[in-house]
């Protein structure tokens, strides 16, 4: 696999948004609608028999990780009744409850079988190429023809690129793209005698600055990261990745394997370590839950109990009036820093950034139907509302340019973020990988060193995907 590519800022300015959403498999399915299904991307319709409804109605199911907010529900909701075809269509929105970090094995589980597969799933992006080699998802290719916004270079080309797979079939439609940075409280800040306008320049500033937190401000925990296996992904992605990769180094060699020991892969985890060694992180009850990240942003960083928090722009979302923590003053009240490289080399500043897409599974029996509903979902007003609700950054250039989007706060600068990011690797070894790269944080944080981390890692990754696909620097 080549190496991942910066994106150009000019192509994605204004292009970010998480929708902290998952999919599980809901409907009642038989396996006899499984039989007979057309092969995947014709455009044709793959049931043999319809999803019953109530009235007559065709059914289609969607489902999404319940994370403590409405904001996807709502979404699907006010597409439903906005939709010209509702008196034919029945639509069974059904979330699940479970912990980022048991969210891809749930879906992965639901789809393998047409009793469970849902008719319209939330993917993360980077799950695309293994559930795409497991034969788990829809080619939309056929439907795309006559998708004109698919066409016309509304959706952002490095976002587009995110749902095709090798081969150049899509799997799916991006709903979402994202940045991170280090958000930080202003207030907490001013009562240490820190300046306001903080971006520190090396990770040996933050370590500094959490140093003055700590002891002038001595009830707030001065740094939150996701480091434990039950946050999942954000554990890989925005704390483990975003230290590594603003090494210089990232996951995969210039020969496609996989890296698993290096210098940097110790200095990435020794950073982790200083936090936790030295009392600048919460408590370990609060940091290896699986609702961490939601204890971090609504509840401690708006509460006055957090001064710095690794974390994407969607946190913001929380704190509107619609959001799972309104906090009016959230735009007055935070900060937000780049995250920089280790040394303060170039680019200066680093940041992950990864995306979501509404997909199709395979084993669906409401393709076209499913198809032209996810269609509907990403109309330019449906769209424009729920990204706003949801304090997400769109994928369609044409939102980019509505000013009551553009205008919400931290919108333009973490936008900017986009000009030095780094997408995961599109390899189907990931989703194996990055469950190692979760265990191994947690490990340090729970007290291993990080030289006996590193060789754990070492040897997981090189059992998991064969020494011939591993490199040690």
């Amino acid at each position: 696999m080549k190496k991942m590519k910066k994106v150009a800022a000019a192509v994605l300015a204004s292009t970010m948004v998480l929708s902290l959403a998952a999919c599980q498999g809901s409907g009642a399915k038989t396996e006899a609608t499984a039989q007979g299904k057309t092969e995947a991307g014709s455009g044709e319709t793959g049931k043999t028999a319809e999803t019953p409804g109530t009235g007559g109605k065709t059914k289609i199911s969607i489902t999404f990780r319940d994370g403590g907010s409405d904001a996807l529900k709502n979404w699907f909701e006010h597409a439903y009744e906005t939709y010209d075809k509702k008196d034919s269509i029945e639509l069974d929105i059904a979330p699940i409850t479970a912990s980022e970090g048991d969210y891809f094995a749930k879906v992965a589980l639901a789809l393998q079988s047409a009793d469970t597969a849902p008719d319209i799933v939330c993917e993360d992006t980077f799950q695309l190429p293994s559930d795409v080699a497991a034969g788990y998802l829809t080619d939309l290719s056929g439907y795309l023809k006559d998708y004109k916004e698919w066409n016309d270079g509304t959706y952002y080309g490095p976002l587009v690129d995110g749902v095709t797979y090798s081969d150049g079939s899509v799997y799916g439609i991006p709903y979402c793209t994202d940045t991170r940075g280090l958000w930080y409280n202003k207030d907490i800040f001013k009562a240490a005698g820190l300046d306001t306008e903080w971006q520190p320049k090396t990770w040996q500033e933050i370590l500094d600055t959490c140093k003055v937190i700590k002891e002038k401000c001595p009830d707030v925990v001065p740094f939150w990261c996701n480091s434990g296996v039950a946050s999942g992904e954000a554990t890989s992605m925005q704390t483990y990745e975003m230290l590594l990769y603003g090494t210089g180094e990232q996951l995969l060699d210039e020969n496609d394997k996989w890296i698993a020991s290096s210098e940097n892969i110790l200095k990435s985890l020794n950073f982790i370590n200083t936090i936790y060694k030295d009392g600048y992180g919460p408590s370990l009850s609060k940091v290896l839950n699986g609702e961490a990240g939601n204890i971090a942003s609504r509840e401690y960083l708006p509460g006055g109990k957090l001064a710095i928090s690794l974390d994407g722009y969607w946190m913001t979302g929380n704190y509107k009036e619609t959001g799972s923590a309104p906090w009016p003053e959230y735009k007055d009240k935070l900060g937000i820093a780049a995250m920089p490289t280790s040394e303060g080399q170039k680019p200066g500043s680093i940041t992950m950034s990864g995306g979501w897409a509404l997909s199709i599974p395979q084993l669906s029996d409401q393709k076209d139907a499913s198809m032209d509903f996810i269609k509907h979902c990403m109309s330019y007003d449906i769209y424009l509302d729920t990204i706003i609700a949801q304090g997400n950054i769109a994928t369609r250039t044409d939102i980019a340019a509505d000013p009551t989007y553009a205008s919400q706060p931290f919108m333009e600068k973490c936008t900017g973020f986009l000009s030095g990011a780094f997408y995961r690797p599109r390899n189907s070894q990931y989703s194996t990988v990055t469950t190692h790269i979760q265990t191994m944080v947690e490990s340090v944080v729970s007290g291993t060193s990080p030289e006996d981390a590193m060789a754990q890692y070492k040897s997981d990754v090189t059992n998991s995907v064969g020494a011939d696909n591993t490199v040690t620097k």
